[in-house]
């Protein structure tokens, strides 16, 4: 079984950007946050969201087909890397598992939680999901994040748009004050 500790050797082994890291750091969060509240595997939803963009750093136009041959090759289980692959879109990979819904619908809402937490003057703190939903609405804000994604995510789930960023919101939360004790932050 693939742990979290693994998972984060791994990670900075092929990722070097403090950027595309956090990011990698909030789909964790998410992931990990969903698995504490579905009664999932910690340790393996947290390596999930932490290798979803493994190669996309150093294969942008190859991704995520360099990270699903690592992770074969590194004999991490069909669930694991299936999800990897369907959370691009264009490999047209189904999304069947829980674990493979849950990455689509968790890796462009914990950036987009990440980019309204950094033009706060207090982060994380005080932040409510209703902010988050104004965000949304507005299209120049986080240009770059799939606002279809987002939605496509949270209905596949069966879950209320709502509710799907308030548990982001609120893992992510947690999870930074984690990652502060041990140096580290989303922001």
């Amino acid at each position: 079984m693939v742990t979290r500790d693994q998972a984060w050797v791994l990670l900075k082994e092929f990722v070097e950007t403090d950027s595309l890291r956090k990011h990698a750091l909030a789909v964790e969060a998410a992931m990990r946050g969903y698995a504490k509240r579905l009664g999932e595997n910690v340790e393996v939803w947290s390596a999930l969201g932490l290798l979803h963009d493994l190669d996309y750093e150093k294969f942008p136009d190859k991704h995520p087909y360099v990270a699903i041959d690592l992770l074969e090759h590194r004999n991490f289980p069909d669930e694991f890397v299936l999800a990897v692959k369907g959370h691009a879109d264009y490999t047209e990979t189904p999304r069947e598992t829980l674990m493979a819904k849950m990455l689509y619908a968790c890796d462009e809402l914990a950036s987009f939680v990440v980019a309204v937490a950094l033009v706060r003057p207090d982060g994380f703190e005080g932040l409510e999901a209703k902010s988050v939903r104004k965000k949304l609405k507005d299209k120049a804000f986080a240009r770059a994040v799939n606002r279809d994604e987002i939605a496509k995510g949270a209905e596949d789930l069966g879950f209320e748009l709502m509710e799907h960023i308030q548990t982001v919101v609120e893992a992510l939360k947690e999870r930074e004050a984690e990652l502060q004790a041990e140096g580290l932050s989303l922001l």
